[in-house]
């Protein structure tokens, strides 16, 4: 009895283990695309004498932003999509994940604001009349580029097989014909 359970045991640590391996090798992906974004807010605030203390979101952000990708992943997204090309795939899933950081770094924003409008609502309101919704608009299209470009490679990667992407990118070129 008790060697029947042990596989169930090794199953249930494989998953574990390959959940978080996805969730690290992700959250790496998104932190490296986030922390550009931040590089890039300090370069420019630099620029005016500004300081930015942003950095630690970078990775806050990074981990949120992982493990929700790897739970929507799993959603299906119904038969119109599944029936057409890939590319139909990648772009609603972009689409909708776009959508959802837009209303993510909205509701953060209004929160952030809330002491200084007197609510969360005073503050969403305000949010779309002042100079922020650029701010929001340029964390939401560098965020969306990132989740093209994970879900053009996820595609990739299912089409090539696990760890194929990978052994290509490590693998020298081969010779070209002449």
């Amino acid at each position: 009895m008790h060697l029947s359970h042990k596989p169930q045991m090794m199953t249930t640590l494989e998953k574990i283990r390959h959940e978080v391996t996805a969730m690290v090798v992700l959250m790496l992906y998104f932190g490296l695309w986030i922390s550009a974004l931040m590089l890039l807010k300090y370069l420019v605030l630099a620029e005016y004498r500004i300081a930015f203390y942003g950095f630690s979101m970078a990775l806050v952000g990074a981990l949120i932003l992982s493990k929700v990708v790897l739970v929507l992943e799993h959603v299906p997204l119904g038969r119109w999509v599944r029936g057409r090309p890939a590319w139909v795939d990648v772009v609603v899933r972009t689409a909708l994940y776009a959508l959802g950081v837009f209303i993510v770094v909205v509701l953060e924003k209004a929160f952030e604001g809330r002491h200084d409008h007197g609510g969360i609502g005073a503050s969403l309101a305000a949010q779309f009349a002042q100079a922020d919704m650029l701010h929001v608009w340029l964390n939401t299209m560098c965020l969306s580029a990132a989740l093209l470009s994970y879900n053009v490679l996820s595609v990739v990667r299912k089409r090539l097989g696990e760890g194929a992407l990978l052994r290509m990118f490590l693998e020298p070129l081969p010779d070209e014909p002449r």
